[in-house]
């Protein structure tokens, strides 16, 4: 069953993170982004679908003028949104996504301004904290997102004390190998399992490591259900198969969408799913969580431990402070 919609709001960033392949700034900058009205059918037809959870995503998702439209509709049909922005733009949109966003994060690479403006190519460090600051100041709840690499997991310490300062959740997000990026060593992945361990603040999901350690996604025994469970669709109002890093077909939206998942293509994407040559050691962590969402396997079970602790933090303790049982 569908679980989530990747939906790429827009092709175009206003960074360009030495981890990500959208810092192509000149492949991308006659894409367009993704049309309103387009995204609000898509939308309605997902939610009937059985669709919960829809990540605006990008590039910079803020890019696209109509974010905040987007997360309103989102909400209104009661899908869980989430949206990953920088930082640089979310002043402008605050107030309008104010109570849209379930999941908010902005992404934060180094606890040293010096190296973080170095990793993303922009001076954009105060930004983030900037944007941490109107955002708890209307009530939001955000995180910190930090794509831990082979050059920065030993900077974890730093960046648990900023979550702490600033009471918020520290996302530890393993970068995963793709479009020619490397994984993380063996010693970076035993530094972030063991520093995790124990905090409150941090968030890891053990099944990531699970999987790293074990060699990413086996063809002869797949883990992946990145068609099955998740729908990715781009700018150009198409679904991307059978997922956006690996992609090797796209499908016009050109009728229903439940009519599309019922085509040959889709059903021979589905039987295929994780069993590519190019799905062999993939870590992706895109399409490894809707993965792992149920318990069937020791990967869905070792991620449960973790969800349990961030569902904790996210839903238990923002509404005992928003109610003021807690400060």
């Amino acid at each position: 069953m569908l679980l989530l919609c990747n939906y790429y709001v827009t092709y175009r960033c206003n960074a360009a993170c030495e981890f990500c392949h959208f810092a192509d700034h000149e492949k991308f900058k006659n894409t367009k982004n993704t049309d309103l009205g387009v995204f609000e059918d898509n939308v309605y037809q997902l939610a009937k679908m059985g669709v919960k959870f829809i990540d605006l995503t990008g590039g910079e998702p803020l890019l696209n003028k109509n974010i905040h439209k987007m997360a309103e509709l989102c909400r209104k049909v009661k899908m869980q949104t989430s949206i990953t922005t920088n930082g640089l733009l979310y002043p402008k949109f605050a107030e309008k996504l104010a109570g849209k966003v379930n999941l908010l994060h902005f992404s934060l690479d180094s606890p040293d301004e010096e190296e973080h403006n170095k990793i993303r190519r922009i001076d954009c460090y105060n930004h983030v904290f900037k944007s941490l600051e109107i955002a708890k100041s209307i009530g939001e709840f955000p995180d910190i997102l930090f794509t831990v690499t082979n050059d920065t997991y030993r900077k974890l310490p730093g960046m648990y004390e900023i979550a702490v300062k600033n009471d918020l959740v520290l996302l530890v997000n393993p970068v995963f190998s793709y479009f020619g990026n490397p994984g993380l060593s063996d010693e970076a992945l035993d530094y972030i399992e063991n520093f995790v361990e124990g905090k409150p603040n941090a968030y890891l999901n053990k099944a990531f490591i699970k999987l790293r350690r074990s060699g990413g996604n086996d063809p002869s025994k797949p883990l992946c259900k990145a068609v099955s469970r998740v729908i990715v669709i781009s700018p150009d109002n198409e679904i991307i198969l059978p997922c956006y890093h690996f992609s090797n077909c796209k499908v016009k939206i050109d009728r229903p969408l439940k009519e599309i998942r019922e085509m040959e293509i889709i059903k021979n994407h589905i039987k295929m799913e994780g069993r590519y040559n190019f799905c062999k050691g993939c870590t992706v962590n895109c399409y490894f969580e809707p993965s792992f969402a149920f318990p069937t396997n020791l990967y869905g079970i070792a991620s449960l431990s973790s969800k349990f602790k961030y569902g904790f933090n996210k839903l238990v303790k923002q509404k005992l402070k928003k109610y003021g049982v807690i400060k």
